[in-house]
């Protein structure tokens, strides 16, 4: 029996934890964020004079915390590839995921603001 079978693990068992608890923050981050603009809407919906802006602020919040959940999500598959299943078959499907991801970052981005991300503000 290797000596550092034990450590090894017990540190497996903790990255695996880590990786499921960015997992579950990220719904949770993105379950809020709908629930915030649903209440928003709602609150807002009487009051707004122009229905357009108050559906704009909706899908803006909505899109932010979709965003930072796709980000916890990638975090949470960077866990799980370089400190549990460390190979490149498991890199280079990490390396599409991030890929896949990064193209939706962009697409919500576009979709909220009407600009690439990379254009400035006029």
């Amino acid at each position: 029996m290797k000596p550092f079978a034990a450590m090894e693990e017990i540190g497996s068992r903790i990255f695996q934890y880590i990786a499921f608890a960015l997992e579950a923050i990220s719904a949770a981050v993105i379950v809020a964020a709908i629930i915030i603009a649903g209440i928003k809407a709602l609150a807002g919906w009487k009051r707004a004079q122009h229905k357009h802006h108050l559906y704009r602020a909706t899908k803006h919040t909505v899109g932010r915390g979709i965003l930072l959940g796709l980000e916890l999500l990638i975090a949470a598959d960077i866990v799980r590839t370089v400190c549990l299943e460390f190979n490149w078959k498991n890199i280079g499907l990490l390396g599409l995921i991030v890929i896949i991801r990064i193209i939706l970052g962009f697409t919500l981005e576009v979709e909220m603001t009407g600009k690439w991300p990379w254009q400035q503000k006029r």
